[in-house]
C-alpha cells in the first residue's frame, strides 16, 4: 500500500478538522497494473505447482484475430505476453480480413471441438461484412474466457445464475475494488454506458454486490445530476474526458473504463490515450480514481488469462473425475414378457446424452438417428496416455442349440456394474447377421431384462457394416474373376497392357496400386511407356489359377442353393466357366479383418496382404495385385468405427464387427476393445481413481470362441485379460449327463422342466473341462449360472462344488434375464475380486510350432482328443501354404460348436477320439490359417419354419414379431 493510501485509510474518520480537510482532498490511484502483477504472479505458481503434480496438464489460450488492424494486433500481443510469463501456451491464429462467416464460424466449431484447447477469445472488432453476435456465441460457453456469449451473460444476470465465466473488464473493476477495500455494500453505484460487455454485466456485479445500482448513457437527461449522487461511478460510455470533476459527489470512487485517443501535438504520434472522465479536474473530488492508461487494461488482461486457468483445471478436473452414467429405471415383471415387448418398453436414451456420460467429444461421435452413433478411432490418440480399464471375456460350456446366454450375461452384468455398483463399464458385442436373425437362432441383443436396445435395430441392419462388408468382399471376387477373363482372352501382352493402363487426356499414369505392384515386384519404374516388353509381361499378366481362388461371393441370408453354383454361363462370357459358391457376409475374410483391425490403416494393411489365389507357379496373388485394396478399404471406411448403443438400463454397449463362431474367430472387434478400455480407463497420474470394466463375449464355449479370443485376438490387438466368466446353464449340463436332445421350436423334454440331479451330476464334467481349458491360459475364471425358473437348489449346488473344485475362484447363481442388473450383482462383485487377481496370461501354443504341431495342442489340451488327421487335400494346401511362407500363423479351427470334440453327437468330455481335418485355408488378411473339420457349412440353410415368418410391420411403422 503507497504512502498517500496509508494517509487516506488512516485519516478518511478522523475527527481533527485539519485531518478532515487533508483527507478530504487526497485520491487515491487504483492502480490496476499493480495489482494485475499479483495476480499473474498468482496464475504461474499455480500453473507450475500444477505440472509439477500433473505433467499433462498444458493450459492452452486460443485467440482467433480475423484481419490485421493495427490495435486488435496489439492486444493479442499483450494478451500472449501476459499468457507466456503466466506458464501458460499461447496460440494466436490470424485469420484473412475476407474470410467469409461459414468459414469462420466452421473453424470455431472446430476449436470447440479440440480438447487440447481449453479456452478460446475473439478479438474485437471483427469486419463489419461478420456479425458479432452471432459469431461469438458460437464460441463454446465453457471455452469463452471473455464471458461474452448469450450463455454466459444471461446466467450472469440471472438471480442465481452460474455463468462459467464473468466478463474480464466487470469481474476486473470488482476485483479490484475490492483489492483496495472499497465497500458496495448498500452504496450508489451509477454505471455510465450500457454495452453487454461492460455496461450491463457490471451493473449485475454490483448489484450482486448488494449496491444500488443506477444505469444510464450518454444520452440520459440530467446525466451529471445522476453522476454527482453516485458513491460508485463506472465510467464506460466511449466518449471521451465526458466527466467532468464538478459533477462528482465529493470523495466519489470513480472507476474509468474509456480507452479514447485524442489530438495532441505534444506527443509524438500526435495523439493520447484518455479515459471517459476528465481525470485533472475528477482526481480532486475523487477518493479512488483508475488512471488511463494503467487502471482497468492491465485487470481486463489479467483475468482472462486467470479465466484461461480456471478453464483449463475444470477440464483436467473433469476428465480426472470418475465417470457418472446415469440408469434407466427398469420396471420388471416375474413373468417376463417377450424380448421384443421388454426392449419396446423401454425409452433410450439420446445417444448424444450417452456419449457424454462417457466424455465422447462430439467430434468422436457420427449420429445414426437418436440412439445409435458411431465412434471415431480418434479418441485412442486422444487417450494415449490412459491406462486401460479391466478386460473381461465372457465364454460359455459347450451349448445346447438354444444357447447358454453368453450374450445375455454380458449385458446383464454391465447393468449390474454401472447401474446398480456405479462401476464405469461398456459391453463390447458382436453384430449379428441377418441369416440367423432371420433363421432359428434369432438375434443376438441379449434377453429378457438384460438386452441392448433398440433391439430391432440392433438385429437388423443397424448402421449398414455387414452389408458393406458384402459389397467390398463382391467386389473384390469381380475383380479377381474379371482379370481372370481379361488376361485369357487378351493374349498379346501390349495390346492388354494399354487397355490395363489406358491413356488419360493424352497420358498414361500408373494407378497407387500399380507402383506398389511394379515396387514388390522390383520395377522401379513410374513411366508406362518406359517398361520393356519383359517388364509389361511380368506386371500385367497375374496368370492366376482358377481352381485356387479362394474368394467366393456372399451374402447375409441362410440361402442354402447358393452353397455350389457354376458362374460365367452368359455367352459373353465365350465359355469361360467355374464352379464356386456362397459364403455367407459374416464368413467372409474381410469381416474378420474388419474384428482384428486396430483401425483404418491396419485394416488397409491387411486387406492388400489377403491371398485371393494362387498362379500358375504356385506363389500367391494378393488383393493389392488385383488392385482392389483401396476401393475395399474406402467401401469399408465408416464399417471400421464401432458402433455406440445401450443396455436396457442406459449403459454403454460398442457393437462391431460379427465374424461367425463356428468358422471364423467369432469376436468383436479389436478397435473396439481398445477405445472401451481407454474411456472407462484412468490417467496415468490419477492413482486414486478406480478403473472401470470392458465386458467383451466370445462365441460359443470356450474351446472354440475364447481359444481364438486368446490364440488370435490377443495376438492381434496385444490386450491382455484380466478374467474369464464362463457361462454355464443346468439345461446344457443336463444335456451333456444324458438328457434328451434339445430342438429349436419344439418344447423342452421333461428331464428338463423338473429336478434330476443326477443328469446335472454326470454332465457336469464339461463345465469342469472348461474351467481347466481357461486356467490353461493362466486367466482367473468365475462360473456365471444362468439360473431358469426351473432349477433346483440341489442341481446348483452340484455346480457350485464342481466348479470350486475345478479351480475357478467362485461360481454364482445370476438372474439377470429375470431382473436386469439387479439379478447380477453377486456375479458382478466376484468379476471385480476375480480382475484383482494376478492374470499370468499365455498363449496356447508358440507360433513357430509347426501347424500339425498346433492343431495337436489344441486337440489334446481343449477337446481332449488324441490324435488329429488330414485329409490329401489339406495336406496339399498346407505343403503350398508353408512353401509360401505363411506357416507362423495361428489356427482357427471351424467346427460344431455342439461337442468338444468334431461329432456334435458326443456330449459331456469325450475322449481318444481323432480330430479330422478335411481342409485348410489361407487368411493372410486375418492373419490365420483356417482348419475345416468335417462338413462344416459356411452359408446355413433355413428350415422349414423359420423367424422370418413371424415378421410384420404395424400401423405405426413398428416391427413385430422379432424374438
Amino acid at each position: 500500500m503507497s504512502a498517500v493510501t496509508r494517509f487516506y485509510m488512516l485519516n478518511r474518520n478522523a475527527t481533527n478538522p485539519i485531518s478532515r480537510i487533508v483527507a478530504r482532498y487526497r485520491y487515491h490511484i487504483l492502480s490496476g497494473t499493480e495489482y494485475s502483477k499479483l495476480i499473474r504472479q498468482e496464475i504461474k505458481d499455480g500453473v507450475t505447482a500444477l505440472k509439477a503434480e500433473n505433467p499433462t496438464f498444458k493450459p492452452t489460450l486460443k485467440i482467433i484475430q480475423v484481419g490485421d488492424r493495427p490495435d486488435s494486433s496489439t492486444y493479442v500481443r499483450m494478451k500472449q505476453k501476459a499468457a507466456l510469463s503466466c506458464g501458460l501456451t499461447s496460440d494466436t491464429e490470424k485469420l484473412p480480413s475476407d474470410i467469409t462467416q461459414a468459414d469462420l464460424l466452421k473453424r470455431i466449431k472446430d476449436i470447440n471441438n479440440d480438447n487440447s484447447i481449453q479456452s478460446v477469445m475473439l478479438q474485437l472488432p471483427l469486419p463489419s461484412h461478420l456479425n458479432e453476435d452471432i459469431i461469438t456465441n458460437t464460441i463454446s460457453p465453457e471455452k469463452d474466457v471473455d464471458g461474452l456469449t448469450t450463455v454466459n451473460i444471461g446466467k450472469l444476470t440471472q438471480k442465481s445464475g452460474k455463468p462459467y465465466f464473468i466478463p474480464c473488464t466487470p469481474f476486473g473493476i470488482i476485483k479490484l475494488l475490492k483489492h483496495h477495500n472499497i465497500q458496495m455494500k448498500g452504496k450508489l453505484a451509477v454505471v455510465l454506458g450500457r454495452s453487454d460487455i461492460v455496461g450491463v454485466p457490471v451493473a449485475t456485479l454490483l448489484r450482486n454486490e448488494n449496491a444500488t445500482v443506477i444505469q444510464c448513457h450518454s444520452a440520459t437527461e440530467n446525466v451529471e445530476k445522476l453522476i454527482g449522487m453516485a458513491d460508485i461511478l463506472v465510467a464506460a460510455c466511449g466518449k471521451p474526458l465526458f466527466v467532468k470533476g464538478e459533477w462528482l459527489k465529493q470523495g466519489a470512487v470513480v472507476v474509468d473504463v474509456g480507452i479514447n485517443y485524442i489530438k495532441d501535438p505534444t506527443k509524438k504520434s500526435d495523439q493520447r490515450l484518455v479515459g471517459d472522465v476528465d481525470f485533472e479536474s475528477a482526481k480532486e473530488k475523487a477518493s479512488f480514481i483508475t488512471p488511463v492508461p494503467g487502471g482497468v487494461g492491465p485487470m481486463t488482461v489479467s483475468l482472462l488469462i486467470n479465466n484461461a486457468l480456471i478453464a483449463a483445471k475444470k477440464q483436467f478436473v473433469d476428465s480426472e473425475a470418475p465417470l457418472k452414467i446415469s440408469r434407466l429405471p427398469l420396471k420388471t415383471v416375474k413373468n417376463v414378457p417377450s424380448d421384443f415387448e421388454i426392449a419396446k418398453s423401454q425409452t433410450p436414451k439420446d445417444i448424444q446424452t450417452l456419449a457424454s456420460e462417457l466424455r465422447l467429444l462430439p467430434t468422436e461421435l457420427e449420429l445414426f438417428g437418436s440412439h445409435k452413433a458411431k465412434v471415431s478411432h480418434s479418441v485412442l490418440d486422444r487417450l494415449k496416455d490412459r491406462e486401460n480399464g479391466k478386460y473381461v471375456l465372457v465364454a460359455g460350456i459347450t451349448p445346447t442349440p438354444l444357447g447358454e446366454g453368453k450374450s445375455t450375461t454380458t449385458v446383464g452384468l454391465v447393468q449390474a456394474l454401472t447401474a446398480h455398483l456405479g462401476k464405469p463399464s461398456i459391453a463390447t458385442l458382436r453384430q449379428p447377421s441377418m441369416g440367423p436373425t432371420f433363421g432359428v437362432k434369432g438375434g443376438a441383443a441379449g434377453g429378457g431384462y438384460s438386452q441392448v436396445i433398440p433391439m430391432d435395430e440392433f438385429n437388423l441392419h443397424l448402421t449398414g457394416d455387414i452389408h458393406a462388408i458384402g459389397a467390398a468382399n463382391n467386389l473384390l471376387a469381380a475383380a479377381i474373376d474379371t482379370r481372370v477373363f481379361h488376361e485369357q482372352t487378351q493374349k498379346n501382352d501390349a495390346t492388354f497392357y494399354k487397355r490395363l493402363v489406358p491413356k488419360a487426356k493424352g497420358k498414361r499414369t500408373f494407378t497407387p496400386s500399380m507402383l506398389r505392384r511394379l515396387k514388390r515386384l522390383g520395377i522401379y519404374k513410374t513411366n508406362p511407356d518406359a517398361l520393356s516388353p519383359e517388364e509389361i509381361n511380368k506386371f500385367a499378366r497375374l496368370n492366376i489359377d482358377p481352381d485356387t481362388i479362394s474368394v467366393k461371393r456372399v451374402v447375409d441370408v441362410n440361402d442354402r442353393m447358393l452353397r455350389k453354383i457354376t458362374i460365367g454361363e452368359a455367352a459373353t462370357e465365350k465359355g469361360h466357366t467355374r464352379e464356386t459358391g456362397f459364403d455367407i457376409t459374416v464368413a467372409s475374410e474381410l469381416m474378420a479383418i474388419l474384428a482384428l483391425s486396430k483401425d483404418i490403416k491396419d485394416m488397409s494393411t491387411r486387406i492388400g496382404k489377403m491371398v485371393v489365389a494362387f498362379d500358375v507357379d504356385g506363389k500367391p496373388v494378393t488383393t493389392e495385385d488385383i488392385g482392389c485394396t483401396g476401393a475395399l478399404t474406402a467401401l469399408l471406411r465408416d464399417a471400421i468405427k464401432p458402433n455406440m448403443m445401450q443396455t436396457l438400463e442406459g449403459t454403454p454397449v460398442f457393437v462391431h464387427a460379427g465374424p461367425f463362431a463356428n468358422i471364423s474367430i467369432g469376436a468383436s472387434s479389436v478397435s473396439a476393445d481398445l477405445i472401451a478400455l481407454k474411456l472407462v480407463g484412468t490417467p496415468k497420474h490419477a492413482a486414486k481413481r478406480e478403473p472401470g470394466y470392458v465386458i467383451t463375449e466370445a462365441g460359443f464355449d470356450f474351446t472354440m470362441g475364447g481359444e481364438r479370443f486368446f490364440d488370435i485376438k490377443c495376438r492381434a490387438s496385444g490386450l491382455v485379460p484380466n478374467a474369464v466368466v464362463l457361462v454355464s446353464t443346468i439345461r446344457a449340463l443336463k444335456s451333456h449327463g444324458g438328457a434328451p436332445n434339445v430342438k429349436p421350436g419344439q418344447p423342452l423334454p421333461e428331464e428338463y422342466l423338473n429336478e434330476n440331479v443326477d443328469l446335472v451330476e454326470n454332465g457336469v464334467c464339461n463345465l469342469v473341462k472348461q474351467i481347466e481349458n481357461v486356467r490353461k491360459y493362466g486367466v482367473p475364471v468365475v462360473v456365471a449360472i444362468n439360473k431358469f425358473g426351473t432349477d433346483s437348489e440341489s442341481e446348483i449346488e452340484v455346480v457350485k462344488k464342481a466348479s470350486i473344485k475345478a479351480g475357478a475362484l467362485d461360481a454364482v447363481v445370476s438372474t439377470h434375464f429375470e431382473e436386469g442388473g439387479k439379478g447380477a450383482i453377486d456375479l458382478a462383485h466376484a468379476v471385480i475380486n476375480a480382475t484383482e487377481q494376478k492374470s499370468h496370461f499365455k498363449p496356447l501354443y508358440d507360433l513357430s510350432l509347426p501347424f500339425e504341431e498346433k492343431m495337436t495342442a489344441i486337440v489334446r489340451e481343449l477337446y481332449n482328443g488324441k490324435d488329429i488327421s488330414m485329409s490329401p487335400e489339406a495336406v496339399g494346401k498346407l505343403e503350398m501354404i508353408r512353401a509360401q511362407g505363411f506357416g507362423d500363423l495361428p489356427i482357427c479351427v471351424a467346427k460344431t460348436q455342439y461337442s468338444l470334440s468334431h461329432d456334435a453327437t458326443l456330449k459331456g468330455v469325450p475322449s481318444d477320439f481323432t480330430f479330422p481335418i478335411r481342409d485348410v485355408r489361407l487368411s493372410t488378411g486375418g492373419g490365420y490359417i483356417q482348419a475345416l473339420a468335417n462338413e462344416i457349412q459356411t452359408i446355413p440353410g433355413l428350415s422349414t419354419y423359420s423367424g422370418y415368418m413371424n415378421v410384420e410391420v404395424n400401423d405405426k411403422n413398428e416391427i413385430e414379431g422379432l424374438f
